[in-house]
């Protein structure tokens, strides 16, 4: 029988036990889990190849022994041959992919004796993490963009408004891939917003805040309109809650009048609707201003939009959006 046709080598029984641990950049380090700790205190060998890995302190502080090596698939696999080692490797940001590739060819070659191999998540993300990435984003965006770098809340002011409508537009269409898209694009103005916010100097009387500040803010509002939530009021329908967030903001503004705070900016229908809802749902019978012309027509037919539960604001898109329609098709463009 010659070499060829011999048949190949058995390979050994697998000996020892190779762990990737990964943890998230997004959770405080040293706030891993207790399997991980256990694994960390019970392993013949800890290593890592980046000497400024953000857990190398508290793991040193527990006493844990960190090596600093980027080892080969193949110098791993025969380290751990060694008696049967349980080496960890401490997931790093650059070569975990050289490691893990080298891992999986060396196993599926069928000639090498391999260990046990597990990947363990050491933390893990909890909801809204992903936040995190974005306020790291926007910091380094606001230094380094040249465009990014020099804009102020007044100039970006036309920016939240056309996200807005286009957030608008997505909800109407029943897109939700694009609704996903342009509630990213609302939140990226809010988050702007806050970043210049940071920069402010005081020296004209505007104090610095952070995206955490906003953060802690709208928590600690929504904490307090909502007590038949977080407290012991009672709220069984959705106008007892809507009359107590009324009342609770009333006593917030020190507002006089219902109509304090409702911006006179926007446009008009939704303007009229809004003080049409501040009337209804403070019980006061407000008659219409009597006058001519189309404005007090609009009014008219606005408030009693409101009044039916019909936004008139979106009612006039639905016709206008069936009139561009009807366009198009007399021009012959029907899709």
């Amino acid at each position: 029988m010659n070499a060829e046709n011999a048949p190949a080598a058995e390979p050994a029984v697998p000996t020892g036990r190779i762990v990737l641990l990964t943890t998230s950049h997004r959770v405080a380090p040293g706030l891993l889990s207790w399997p991980a700790w256990q694994l960390l205190r019970a392993a013949d060998q800890v290593l890592c190849a980046d000497a400024g890995h953000p857990q190398l302190p508290y793991l040193r502080e527990a006493g844990i022994e960190v090596g600093q090596a980027a080892p080969t698939a193949r110098e791993l696999v025969e380290a751990c041959a060694d008696g049967g080692r349980t080496i960890v490797v401490l997931a790093t940001a650059e070569g975990d992919r050289r490691l893990t590739d080298g891992l999986a060819t060396l196993a599926g070659s069928g000639r090498v004796a391999m260990p046990d191999l597990e990947l363990l998540p050491a933390s893990y993300d909890l909801p809204g993490a992903r936040l995190l990435d974005l306020v790291q984003v926007m910091d380094r965006i606001r230094r380094e963009c040249p465009w990014s770098s020099q804009q102020t809340h007044k100039g970006l002011a036309k920016y939240a408004i056309e996200e807005a409508y286009e957030l608008v537009e997505a909800i109407e269409d029943g897109d939700r891939d694009e609704l996903r898209e342009e509630l990213g694009d609302v939140l990226l103005q809010v988050v702007f917003h806050a970043r210049i916010a940071e920069e402010a100097s005081g020296e004209e009387g505007d104090e610095p805040f952070s995206v955490d500040d906003v953060a802690g803010g709208i928590v600690e509002k929504l904490i307090h309109r909502h007590p038949h939530v977080f407290g012991d009021d009672t709220a069984l329908t959705p106008e007892e809650v809507k009359k107590h967030w009324l009342r609770t903001k009333a006593v917030e503004k020190q507002r006089e009048s219902v109509t304090d705070g409702v911006p006179v900016g926007q446009p008009g229908l939704a303007l009229a609707a809004k003080l049409g809802s501040r009337a209804r749902t403070a019980g006061l019978d407000v008659r219409i201003p009597s006058g001519e012309g189309v404005g007090y027509e609009l009014l008219t037919l606005a408030l009693r939009a409101e009044a039916d539960g019909v936004d008139p604001e979106a009612a006039l898109r639905a016709a206008a959006r069936a009139y561009r329609d009807a366009i198009r098709g007399a021009e012959g463009l029907d899709r």
